[in-house]
């Protein structure tokens, strides 16, 4: 098995190199940011259950102050907000400060994800690429050949110029399903985001229940 694999790296020529390390780099990116937005996507959710709980009980500082303390993507949007009802600025003016903070905390989120439909891609031409200058290289070796090898010599040179696009294809197309499986996971996140931000606006927006006034009865004479 393992003559097999060597065998087919060296037969597909030097550029089964670069596809090598486009995987290797794909395959770091995958891993980061699967971990990464695993845990993210616990944390956001653990930080939002304890704020929550504080602003519906209209305790506005705790909740700043727990939202200050922690590094949540989650926690920097509500603190966002937070500031701007503590300062006791209108409802609109409060909305635009966590879309802010959305906006601000995106970047981490997404970043370095869409690298891995670009790896995929370059794999992909890098394959064709090696196939294309291993045809040119057969066929120049052919004309020069005996003409009653030229048939042989043709089949194995092309058979090995193929490699590289083989190679290009087994890279490409498990780099595009996980590409698929992050942006699916990022795509969570920042709804979860929107749907957080939904649901504190109408805490904060709620009144406090008032306690039914008892009516007075009328003395009896």
């Amino acid at each position: 098995m393992f003559e097999t694999i060597v065998r087919f790296f060296k037969d597909g020529g030097i550029f089964m190199v670069p596809i090598g390390i486009v995987l290797v780099v794909g395959v770091a990116i995958a891993i980061e940011r699967y971990v990464y937005l695993s845990i993210a996507k616990l944390s956001n959710r653990a930080d939002f259950n304890k704020l929550i709980m504080l602003i519906g009980r209209k305790d506005y500082l705790n909740a700043l102050k727990q939202a200050k303390q922690s590094k949540t993507a989650m926690a920097s949007i509500v603190e966002a907000g937070l500031s701007r009802l503590l300062s006791r600025q209108p409802r609109d003016q409060i909305e635009y400060a966590m879309e802010e903070g959305l906006m601000e905390v995106l970047p981490r989120v997404e970043k370095r994800t869409q690298y891995l439909a670009t790896l995929a891609n370059i794999a992909t031409l890098l394959g064709l690429l090696g196939t294309i200058i291993g045809l040119i290289d057969a066929f120049t070796a052919v004309a020069n050949a005996d003409p009653a090898e030229k048939a042989n010599l043709l089949s194995q040179s092309i058979s090995l110029a193929m490699n590289t696009t083989a190679f290009g294809l087994m890279t490409a197309i498990p780099l595009l399903l996980v590409h698929a499986i992050l942006q699916t996971k990022t795509n969570e996140i920042v709804d979860s985001f929107e749907t957080a931000g939904i649901k504190i606006m109408n805490l904060i927006s709620e009144k406090p229940a008032q306690a039914p006034v008892a009516k007075a009865t009328p003395e009896r004479t």
